[in-house]
C-alpha cells in the first residue's frame, strides 16, 4: 500500500488544486457577456444567413490540416524520450517519417491549402 501512497498524494494535489483554479475562475470571473459573446456560433462564419447558401470549406481543411499535422508530430514525443535507446534502424524510420512529414506540410503549402485568404 506505501507503493501507491505518492501516486494517490499526487492525484489528490491535482483534483484539489484544479477544483480551486476553477473555483476561482468562476467567482473572479466576468459575467456580463455582451451580444458576440452569447450569441450562436457555427463554424466560423456568420450564422444568420440561409442554411441552403454555399459557404467556404477552407474553415474546415485548415482545421482537418491543423488535427493531421497536430497528430503527427505528438507521434515525435515518445521517439524523443527514448531517442538514446532506439538502434541504428529506428532511427532512420524516424528520418523517413520526418520527411514524408516535410513533403505533406510543402505539398499543402504549394497548393494553398494553408492560405486564410
Amino acid at each position: 500500500m506505501s507503493d501507491y501512497l505518492g501516486i494517490f498524494l499526487l492525484l489528490l494535489f491535482s483534483v484539489s488544486l484544479s477544483t480551486v483554479i476553477s473555483g476561482a475562475s468562476y467567482i473572479v470571473g466576468v459575467k456580463q457577456p455582451d451580444c458576440e459573446k452569447v450569441s450562436i456560433y457555427e463554424c466560423g462564419f456568420d450564422p444568420f444567413e440561409s442554411s441552403r447558401a454555399p459557404f467556404s470549406v477552407r474553415f474546415f481543411l485548415v482545421g482537418i490540416l491543423f488535427m493531421i499535422f497536430d497528430l503527427e508530430i505528438s507521434f515525435l514525443f515518445p521517439w524523443s524520450v527514448t531517442s538514446n535507446q532506439i538502434d541504428l534502424l529506428g532511427f532512420w524510420i524516424l528520418i523517413l517519417f520526418l520527411i514524408i512529414l516535410t513533403l505533406g506540410l510543402i505539398y499543402e503549402w504549394i497548393l494553398g491549402g494553408l492560405d486564410w485568404e
